[in-house]
């Protein structure tokens, strides 16, 4: 091959590669444009919120909708507990996205140290999904004769808090879970958390 054809052919290499640069040029702009788009506009929650990936993304889910702008001098009930626990509710709260979100405090008033594997439920597939959770609370709705179960993603994983590993004495912990709601006139449920007794809880919102 001659130079000047050798020379033709980088141009044209070159001119292709400046082509293919600009067209993804464009692309990823048009790409930042509608996720800017989205953002603006995914403000209403939905009963089942990007918590399915692993990593930070579930923690964000967890950190946010626990306690989030809740009275924690707002006490809608206190039932007692095994060993000293008591659990406070603080909220009964439903939400646009077809979800009732309640949020409330366990103390531990006991002398022991108190893990949260009592409070996951029987269910073998959610325990491992979701170990020292509040995962085995419920909802009834007396009325409509139906029992709500806590909200999962598509790995399974509970849209309530995790990771209770350790209450010690005289501690506390901020809990939340998120349920299927009800229907709009249905304003009452009972909540039932395992070792606690049940409470009769008003929803608002």
């Amino acid at each position: 091959m001659s130079i000047r054809r050798s020379t033709k052919s980088r141009r044209a290499v070159a001119a292709v590669s400046l082509a293919a640069a600009l067209a993804l040029a464009v692309t990823g702009c048009g790409t930042d444009g509608g996720g800017k788009k989205t953002n603006d506009a995914g403000s209403s929650p939905s009963s089942e919120p990007s918590k399915s990936s692993d990593g930070d993304k579930g923690a964000k889910q967890e950190d946010t909708a626990a306690g989030d702008n809740v009275d924690p001098n707002v006490k809608l009930a206190q039932v007692n507990g095994r060993d000293g626990l008591i659990l406070v509710v603080n909220e009964v709260k439903r939400d646009s996205g077809g979800f009732v979100t309640v949020n409330g405090v366990i103390k531990n008033e006991g002398e022991d140290v108190s893990s949260g594997s009592q409070w996951s439920g029987s269910e073998s597939a959610i325990v491992a999904k979701n170990p020292n959770s509040v995962a085995g609370a419920t909802l009834v709705d007396k009325v409509g004769k139906k029992r709500y179960y806590i909200l999962r993603d598509t790995d399974g994983r509970c849209l309530c808090t995790t990771g209770l590993t350790a209450i010690p004495s005289g501690k506390s912990v901020s809990v939340f879970m998120q349920f299927p709601a009800p229907p709009e006139t249905t304003n009452e449920v009972d909540f039932t958390l395992p070792t606690f007794a049940t409470a009769s809880l008003k929803i608002s919102g």
